[in-house]
């Protein structure tokens, strides 16, 4: 078989950190010869970048969102997601293919989530889709969702095949292995292929089923990740300086959580906190810079309790901006993490005016259930804060509506909080039991009518706040990046995160790549390009 005439899926569904990996696999697909395609995004909200949102979205103007995979994104989300042809033709050595068809497909790489049951839900539906549409495919599902619950999962199908989330630095050496199998096969043996997969990825890769020309691959290349070396780094093992699916870098320096959040089950899933040492940080931002890329977001579970040789995330923080002429995105903090030692850092030039704060109530009653470190004074303080150092940032949170024994008067100090505090973006979604949480067994539930009646009071206040801010910014300068075309249309990403359609002018002979850095002048809801900065990284 010819691994240029064979293609790998991948679809995401989750977090950031799920995004950053899925990127890298990418990497490694295209490095072993394969063609890459995905599905579509799915968004239904704004969020940011946490770990417990379920959608994610920039403050978007353009209802032909320029994005293409299958995202369900949890809050440690991207909202860039980005899949076109012709920003994969600048990135040599990225292959994208949407036009091989599915029986070519031999690989179906499924990056799942378990913030909520409704991620869960989605989960299965997009696995079940791909067995139709992809019946001799083999289905690798990981994740969140695959580490908690395998045996569910390979359930659904016998071409499935579960692999821990926190096992995922094993995924490295598929991609080549993979093509081994397929160059040295007449044909495509879903059922030896799994087989083969499996003992490979459990480490039985002396018991790989033996096929007529079939053996194991010795040593992979994985030449377009990053490499690692101690147990620790493993766990960040797929990231890479290269971006397919994405027009502005990403790069995961911490994962877990060591918080006790009474509904959060992604601690259970990610395990502990752990972060990506000190040197290693700026190992990784000196390579993807190299790249040309413009600006890169931090991302983690939890960037609040980044801890390294360096110290915790302010002193990161400052190593960062010292060494890299960059523009730093911070993916999510908490509340409580925006203090002396921080704010001075945000008020640098270098770091984006956009700022997502995992929220989740505005009241003390339902934040002490909850087990949050803080309270409804600290968020106040906290986006203060932010105002004071940043020109009209674009502040975004997280909210739970409808968490075990939340009363009327309880919604209502969220509901007053939001209004008063403005966020621009607000993503509220109803409370969802976890199984294996403290929450699970909470009493009194609130009925879900009443939930749904929460969050879409808070939807309504969300989409007046957003049109405000936007129209806060009608005849502005402000720099972004250009996403990739899409039907004709480009669209920019701005610093502080509005999505904006651009508006073609004499500056504009050609289409511009997907990751170039520009200045626009917002124009109702637009973007009039007023100077190119630079090429793209791509």
């Amino acid at each position: 078989m010819n691994v240029q005439l064979c293609s790998i899926r991948i679809e995401t569904l989750g977090c950031r950190l799920n995004q950053t990996e899925a990127e890298s696999f990418a990497a490694l697909c295209t490095d072993a010869g394969f063609s890459i395609y995905t599905g579509h995004t799915d968004y239904a909200g704004y969020a940011s970048s946490g770990h417990t949102s379920a959608n994610d979205k920039p403050l978007h103007n353009n209802p032909e969102t320029p994005n293409g995979t299958h995202t369900l994104l949890t809050d440690v989300a991207s909202a860039e997601t980005t899949n076109t042809s012709n920003a994969a033709e600048a990135a040599a050595p990225i292959r994208l293919s949407s036009v091989l068809p599915p029986e070519q497909t031999v690989l179906c790489f499924v990056n799942t989530c378990t913030v909520t049951g409704k991620a869960e839900q989605k989960a299965r539906r997009l696995i079940r889709l791909l067995v139709k549409t992809h019946p001799h495919a083999v289905i690798l599902v990981t994740g969140c969702y695959a580490q908690l619950e395998a045996a569910e999962i390979e359930a659904l199908h016998p071409h499935i095949l579960a692999f821990p989330g926190q096992q995922k630095d094993l995924l490295t050496e598929i991609p080549a292995y993979l093509a081994e199998l397929v160059r040295d096969s007449a044909y495509f043996d879903t059922a030896f292929f799994l087989s083969a997969v499996r003992a490979y990825l459990t480490g039985l890769r002396d018991k790989v089923p033996q096929h007529t020309q079939n053996k194991p691959i010795q040593n992979s290349s994985v030449q377009n990740i990053f490499i690692h070396g101690t147990q620790e780094n493993r766990l960040f093992a797929l990231s890479s300086p290269h971006f397919l699916f994405h027009s502005r870098a990403l790069l995961k320096i911490q994962d877990g959580c060591n918080a006790a959040c009474a509904y959060c089950r992604i601690r259970l899933a990610r395990g502990k906190s752990v972060s990506l040492p000190a040197a290693e940080v700026l190992e990784r931002l000196r390579c993807i810079e190299k790249t040309g890329a413009r600006e890169v977001t931090l991302t983690g579970v939890n960037l609040s309790q980044y801890r390294s040789e360096a110290g915790d995330f302010a002193d990161m923080l400052k190593l960062i901006l010292e060494n890299t002429a960059m523009r730093i995105r911070i993916s999510s903090l908490y509340p409580d993490r925006i203090d002396e030692a921080l704010v001075p850092l945000l008020a640098h030039p270098q770091i984006c005016p956009h700022f997502h704060l995992s929220v989740q109530s505005g009241s003390d009653t339902i934040l002490k259930a909850m087990h949050r470190g803080y309270r409804k004074a600290t968020i106040y303080q906290a986006v203060s804060e932010l105002r004071r150092v940043k020109d009209n940032p674009f502040i975004g949170a997280d909210i739970i509506a409808g968490f075990p024994g939340e009363t009327e008067a309880d919604f209502e100090e969220t509901y007053r909080m939001c209004r008063e505090l403005e966020f621009a973006g607000i993503h509220a979604f109803p409370f969802s039991a976890r199984p294996g949480t403290e929450a699970w067994k909470m009493q009194p539930k609130v009925p879900e009518r009443i939930a749904g009646q929460r969050v879409k009071k808070l939807n309504e206040l969300a989409e007046t706040q957003s049109a405000s801010y936007l129209q806060a910014w009608d005849g502005k300068l402000i720099c972004g990046v250009v996403e990739a075309p899409r039907n004709g249309q480009q669209t920019v990403i701005t610093e502080n995160y509005l999505s904006l359609p651009l508006i073609r002018d004499s500056l504009q002979e050609r289409n511009l790549h997907g990751g170039e850095y520009v200045h626009i002048r917002v124009q109702g809801k637009n973007a009039v390009l007023t100077e190119i900065i630079s090429g793209s990284h791509r």
